[in-house]
C-alpha cells in the first residue's frame, strides 16, 4: 500500500512550519531513511481512550510508510511533576507507579498500532538524570522568563496571583530537551501542547540541529459535548472499556456531534464519512442510525465485528425497548383522533396533546425529545402509518402513545 503526503496531511489540524511536512519526506527520501516521529506519554495516566486514537492512527500511517515512531514515556518528569495546563500541578509519581503506568499505555497501544514494528520506547531519565547542575543552568540560558509566560495556563495563572512554581517554568525546556536528545524530525501533539512542541524546535535549533517539525491534532470532544475527552472529566470511551459499555457510550452523543466523531473517530473511507455527514445536515436520516454506526465502528475497531453485533443487540433489547416496555402507552387510534392515514408526525402530536401548539411540538421534534419506538427521531417533516398492533411514539417527557390504524 502506498501512502502519499496527502493521506499523512489529512486529518492533521496544523503543520508548523507550514511546508515543513513536504520538506521533511524529501529529506527521508533522499538520505533514505526513516523520520524519527516524537510522541510523547504521560504516565500519570495510563488508560487511553478515544480522543488518545485519534493521534494514534495517523502516527499508524506514518508507521505504515516506513518511519519510525518514537514513544516518549516521561519518567524523569513525572517524578518531579508537570503543569497540567488546567492552572495546577500533576503529583509526581514514584518510579514503580510510573513502570505500571507506562507498561499499562504501551500495552494498550497495540489496539491501534503494531508496537513491536518501527517503533522504539523511549525514557527521558535515559539523558535528564545524567544532566548535572551546571547543564540545567546553561539549559535554562536558552530561554527567556517572557518566552516561558506565552504559555496559556502559566499567563493565566501569572495574571490572576496563582503561584507558579519555578520547576513548572522549567517543564517546557525538559520537554524540548527531549527533542534534542532523540533527534526528533517531527514530533505529535494535541493544540494544547503546541507550546512545548515549538520549544523543543526552538531548543534544536539553538543546539545546531534541524529544528522539529510540530504536528498539531484536533482534540476530541467527548460525551457531554463540550469539553475535550478526558478521565478526570468522565466524557470518555476507553480502549479496554467492553463492547456494550463502549456502544452505549457513543449512542449517547449529542447529535451535533455526529460530524466530528464521523471525522476522527470512525474507520470509514473518506466517501463514506462524507455521505454520513452529508446525511446528518440534510438531514435526510435519523441521527440515531448515524450514531448506530459510529457505534458499531467504534466496538469493531477495538474488539470485533461479532462483538459489535453482540453490542448493537443488546442496546436494542436492553436500551431501547426496555425503556418503553417499562411505560404504559396510551392507547389511541388515527379514526378516533380524525387524522388521515399517513398522518404528520407534528399533526399527530397537536391530536393528542391538547394545549401543544405545532411550533411547540415541532421544538421537541427538532430538540430530539420524540422517539418512534424507542428511536429518536428530529425529521419534522416526517409522517407515519401505523400497522395493525399500531405504533409506539414519546412525545415529551410524559407523553407515551401507541397509535393504532
Amino acid at each position: 500500500m502506498t501512502i502519499t503526503y496527502e493521506d499523512l496531511a489529512r486529518g492533521i489540524e496544523s503543520i508548523i512550519p507550514e511546508n515543513g511536512l513536504k520538506e521533511k519526506l524529501a529529506i527521508a527520501e533522499k538520505e533514505k531513511r526513516p523520520l524519527i516521529i516524537k510522541f510523547g506519554m504521560d504516565p500519570t495516566a495510563p488508560d487511553l481512550h478515544l480522543g488518545h486514537a485519534v493521534a494514534l492512527k495517523k502516527l499508524r500511517q506514518f508507521q505504515q510508510a516506513g518511519h519510525e515512531i518514537h514513544l516518549l514515556v516521561g519518567d524523569f518528569t513525572a517524578a518531579i511533576g508537570d503543569p497540567t495546563g488546567r492552572n495546577t500541578t500533576r503529583p509526581p509519581l514514584t518510579p514503580e507507579e510510573i513502570t505500571v503506568n507506562a507498561k499499562t499505555y504501551i500495552d494498550q497501544m497495540d489496539k491501534v498500532i503494531d508496537t513491536s514494528k518501527n517503533v522504539k520506547i523511549r525514557f527521558n531519565g535515559e539523558w535528564m538524570n545524567k544532566m548535572g547542575f551546571a547543564d540545567v543552568i546553561k539549559l535554562l540560558g536558552k530561554a527567556t522568563l517572557a518566552q516561558m509566560l506565552q504559555r496559556d495556563d502559566f499567563a493565566k495563572r501569572f495574571k490572576e496571583n496563582i503561584p507558579i512554581s519555578m520547576h513548572e517554568l522549567i517543564y517546557p525546556l525538559v520537554q524540548g530537551y527531549d527533542s534534542v536528545a532523540m533527534k526528533a524530525d517531527i514530533e505529535f501533539g494535541g493544540r494544547d501542547q503546541l507550546f512545548n512542541c515549538l520549544v523543543g524546535k526552538t531548543l534544536q535549533e539553538s543546539f545546531g540541529q534541524p529544528g522539529q517539525v510540530v504536528i498539531g491534532m484536533p482534540l476530541l470532544v467527548g460525551l457531554d459535548g463540550q469539553m475535550k475527552m478526558s478521565k478526570s472529566k468522565g466524557n470518555y470511551i476507553g480502549l479496554t472499556e467492553t463492547p456494550n459499555d463502549m456502544f452505549g457510550k457513543a449512542m449517547s452523543i449529542p447529535d451535533a456531534l455526529i460530524p466530528e466523531w464521523v471525522e476522527l473517530v470512525t474507520d470509514w473511507t473518506e466517501e463514506e464519512k462524507a455521505n454520513a455527514i452529508a446525511d446528518y445536515k440534510n438531514n435526510t436520516v435519523n441521527p440515531m442510525e448515524i450514531k448506530k454506526k459510529i457505534a458499531f465502528d467504534i466496538v469493531r475497531q477495538y474488539h470485533s465485528v461479532e462483538a459489535a453485533e453482540k453490542a448493537e443487540h443488546f442496546f436494542y433489547t436492553q436500551v431501547q425497548q426496555r425503556g418503553f416496555e417499562t411505560k404504559e402507552f396510551q392507547e389511541v387510534s388515527a379514526a378516533e383522533l380524525g387524522l388521515p392515514l399517513p398522518c404528520g408526525l407534528i399533526d399527530f402530536g397537536v391530536a393528542v396533546m391538547p394545549g401543544q401548539s405545532k411550533s411547540a411540538i415541532r421544538r421537541l421534534i427538532e430538540s430530539g425529545a420524540v422517539a418512534i419506538n424507542g428511536e429518536k427521531v428530529t425529521d419534522i417533516g416526517l409522517t407515519i402509518t401505523p400497522l395493525e398492533e399500531g405504533i409506539k411514539i414519546k412525545i415529551g417527557k410524559r407523553g407515551f402513545f401507541n397509535l393504532k390504524p
